[in-house]
């Protein structure tokens, strides 16, 4: 059992030394997001089921499966290629699920 533990703790502190921050930040980050990223999951297949708009959960899923990059682009370095494709698709859908509520709010008057 104590080498699982000091497995697992030296994982957890070597997640944030390849980017340059804290690893506390980054790891706490990193493990606190899996919940929500598992509900907001759970949300966007539950509304695409039910022929709901999925726009949302969508954005809340992608959201939390990069909030832990987010603070590496604020505060770290050497920032996966990835994550900054993820951060322009998630603020384009953000802007087209804006921009198509505004022009059916319009036309509906």
């Amino acid at each position: 059992m104590t080498e699982f533990v000091e497995t697992t703790f030296n994982w957890f502190m070597g997640l944030g030394g390849q980017y340059g921050v804290n690893p506390i930040i980054f790891g706490s980050i990193y493990i606190g997001a899996i919940p929500f990223f598992t509900l907001s999951g759970g949300w966007l297949v539950r509304n695409y089921r039910a022929g709901k708009s999925v726009i949302v959960p969508a954005l809340c899923t992608g959201f939390f499966f990069i909030s832990s990059y987010l603070y590496l682009i604020i505060a770290g370095e050497n920032v996966p290629w990835w994550v900054y494709l993820i951060i322009i698709m998630l603020v384009g859908g953000g802007g087209y699920s804006a921009i198509s509520k505004i022009k059916t709010k319009a036309n509906a008057k």
